[in-house]
């Protein structure tokens, strides 16, 4: 059930048209984790992002924003997810010389302790289990020209639940590219390249008779798990300059996705900022099951030895999923 919760919510898979193609994607990657966003900016204006991202959050968005890392950068990021789920974000980065920088970030999904349950016994076995996902990389990217950067995480991946877990590595490549025409900005990233992964461990083996007869012996048993892929995706993304003046900047952003695992997803988004200390921010994103409009709001305080930045974001979902909420908290030292 969780697993299928996270697929639906994380995925937008499609339902109610009545056919199989609806449904020729689904159940056909794990890890969908790894398709739960972060930061706060990037959520609230939909997911559009991905050729704005500038920070630490271009680990999920576009690795190649990492590159316009200012100076040591720390950020954390929180997402109360539905089912009394948890999604949590860390980061830290730095330039390395005028054109490059690097970033080391975690990822972790969580649920609270849940009870077994079998069809003979569905009101409990008084035995407890947790479901726990786990990313850890390391992020390079840099600047090629002055309007070409790119952008690549590795990435160590835990899949646990219960007493069986499914351990890897995935790669994440991406790039920008500044026009210079009205600042228009343009992101193409693919991430999700992997091997294979397969569950293993304890919660795979057991004891049972092979035939009832009274004179049979019980026999160890363990069962097999089939091998699976994490999500491949890729996005495309475009942003541009809509007004500006000394205290206004306005900016839009039209987003394009596609995944292993689900149908293709549109999203447009548009960012405000005020004398650069706030902003306010909203989207929509298309063709997702669960999630439609996203808003958000932003606090960017700046002085000579330290930046620090305060991003929310809400999006409602669909399906009596309820409200996500995200915060993220950055802090720029070394200014």
């Amino acid at each position: 059930m969780i697993a299928t919760l996270c697929a639906r919510a994380a995925s937008g898979i499609g339902v109610g048209t009545g056919t199989d193609q609806a449904f020729a994607k689904v159940g056909m990657s794990g890890g969908q984790f790894l398709k739960i966003a972060h930061g706060a900016r990037g959520s609230a204006m939909a997911g559009a992002v991905s050729a704005l991202t500038n920070d630490l959050s271009s680990v999920y968005w576009n690795p190649a924003g990492i590159a316009e890392l200012p100076s040591l950068t720390v950020e954390f990021d929180y997402t109360g997810w539905f089912a009394g789920m948890n999604h949590n974000f860390a980061a830290v980065g730095m330039p390395l010389g005028d054109n490059f920088a690097f970033a080391i970030h975690y990822t972790g999904l969580s649920t609270d302790e849940m009870e077994r349950t079998t069809i003979e016994r569905p009101d409990g076995l008084n035995s407890y289990f947790t479901a726990n996902d786990i990313s850890v990389g390391a992020s390079f990217a840099g600047y090629l020209t002055d309007q070409f950067s790119f952008g690549i995480t590795a990435r160590y991946l835990s899949n646990s639940i219960a007493q069986a877990d499914a351990v890897g590595f995935s790669f994440d490549v991406g790039t920008k590219y500044k026009t210079g025409i009205q600042g228009l900005v343009l992101g193409v990233s693919l991430h999700g390249l992997t091997t294979e992964l397969t569950y293993t461990g304890n919660e795979f083996n057991t004891t049972m008779k092979l035939v009832e007869e009274q004179w049979s012996a019980p026999v160890d048993v363990a069962y097999m798990s089939n091998p699976f892929d994490i999500p491949l995706l890729f996005r495309a993304n475009a942003a541009c300059d809509i007004y500006k003046d000394e205290d206004n900047y306005v900016v839009g952003a039209i987003d394009f996705t596609t995944t292993s695992d689900s149908p293709e997803q549109f999203a447009i988004g548009a960012e405000w900022i005020w004398h650069n200390l706030l902003a306010l921010r909203a989207g929509y994103r298309f063709g997702h099951d669960t999630q439609g409009f996203s808003g958000g709001i932003g606090i960017n305080y700046q002085t000579s030895v330290f930046g620090g930045r305060i991003d929310y974001s809400i999006s409602p979902m669909t399906h009596d999923l309820g409200l996500i909420n995200r915060v993220t908290v950055a802090v720029d030292l070394g200014r």
